[in-house]
């Protein structure tokens, strides 16, 4: 950091690392022009002095192993009033629930009991058990009706919230057959971040989002270039700002998410030669080959013509005495 700049004009890439905030403001200006008329343009403001950019984030899954998504979600299924409990008569009505009764109810002596509804937290069964609960039958002594739930009437948002209360992955959601699935390599997806989050936050939000039961810290975020380069981001890492240090084209960047323990860094120097054919690589091989032995024959002679040199001085000092 130089000593002429004070320490507001810096952004942090990571906690050792850290960019003017001009210069990061001159890329982020050509980022937004990339995706510009799309919903990935970034926006940047200033709070006590500090640089905040926040937008969506792109993330490839470049998972080997199958995830497992959580079991329920968090949708909390309604309680029912007594008053909501209907029958064929209009003097057929339910008491409240007590306490003491726990869970069951009767009107009066001759009748069969009434189960609790209960909500899905209340039970420990799935929920699509809840929902498939048959209608149950009430008897009285002296005449019969139906128990019926009233009809739910939802309004067209409350609908909508509810279809899109969980997010998929590539269109899958839960259901106990697919649980535990491998997301397609490469497929894209997207989570909104801002560039006070490290890389755990991000994965931890990326995770939750689509209910995943695996936990963060067995995932890993990585930056792969088209030339094969992987580098892995640090935990104290801010993966929207190194989103904007590699550019808008994920042509050439992407970021993906891989398991911690199979992704591997692969470096520069490597990665300009993934992509060359066997034969290709065999010849360069077999040129290292020819270098390394033409250093060895100089080597050899250097350090004989030493010996040489030394032998000789060694005579001449036997002949001097």
């Amino acid at each position: 950091m130089k000593e002429d700049c004070p320490p507001s004009s810096y952004v942090p890439v990571s906690d050792s690392k850290s960019i003017l905030k001009s210069e990061l403001l001159s890329l982020l200006k050509t980022y937004n022009c990339y995706h510009e008329g799309r919903s990935f343009q970034l926006r940047h403001r200033e709070e006590e002095g500090a640089l905040i950019i926040e937008g969506l984030l792109n993330i490839s899954w470049g998972l080997r192993r199958p995830i497992r998504l959580q079991m329920q979600d968090d949708r909390e299924r309604v309680h029912l009033p007594a008053a909501s409990w209907t029958t064929g008569q209009p003097s057929c009505h339910l008491k409240e629930l007590s306490p003491q009764e726990k869970g069951v109810t009767t009107e009066e002596p001759g009748a069969q009991l009434v189960p609790k509804v209960v909500s899905s937290r209340d039970s420990a069964g799935p929920l699509e058990e809840d929902e498939k609960t048959p209608q149950l039958m009430r008897t009285k002594s002296d005449a019969s009706c139906m128990v019926q739930r009233r009809p739910k009437c939802r309004t067209p948002s409350e609908a909508q919230r509810i279809r899109q209360h969980r997010f998929s992955i590539n269109g899958h959601f839960y259901n106990h057959k697919t649980s535990v699935f491998t997301p397609a390599y490469g497929s894209v997806t997207n989570v909104r971040v801002n560039s006070t989050m490290t890389t755990l936050q991000v994965l931890t939000l990326l995770l939750n989002k689509f209910r995943v039961e695996d936990s963060p810290s067995e995932f890993a975020l990585y930056i792969v270039h088209e030339s094969g380069e992987r580098t892995k981001l640090k935990d104290c890492e801010y993966p929207l700002v190194s989103r904007i240090l590699h550019g808008p084209c994920e042509k050439i960047a992407k970021m993906f998410l891989m398991e911690a323990d199979l992704g591997e860094e692969v470096p520069h120097d490597v990665a300009q030669y993934i992509k060359f054919e066997m034969p290709v690589l065999d010849s360069f091989v077999e040129k290292l080959k020819e270098e390394e032995e033409r250093e060895i024959i100089k080597l050899t002679m250097k350090f004989q013509a030493l010996r040489l040199t030394m032998l000789q001085r060694l005579e001449q000092l036997v002949e001097a005495k």
